[in-house]
């Protein structure tokens, strides 16, 4: 019976284990995709000259592709 109970802990912390991995995932996904799409806004406002309009696309674009990472992670687990 206690071998049970030691194999039963086991896969428990195995599967805790597993869902922090794909959790932290998904929130670094969501912080890159965000990150980059405010990054690469500023740069270009920056750039252009087109002061909060890049910005807020890129922001957008990267919201949108932060969206996409969360379905293609629920698709693949």
């Amino acid at each position: 019976m206690a071998v049970k109970t030691q194999g039963g802990k086991k896969k428990k912390k195995s599967e805790l284990r597993q869902a922090i991995t794909i959790f932290s995932q998904i929130g670094v996904s969501i912080a890159a995709c965000l990150f980059i799409g405010i990054m690469l806004g500023k740069f270009l406002d920056e750039w252009l000259g087109t002061s909060p309009l890049l910005i807020l696309i890129c922001t957008f674009l990267g919201l949108a592709a932060a969206i996409r990472a969360i379905f293609v992670f629920g698709m693949r687990k």
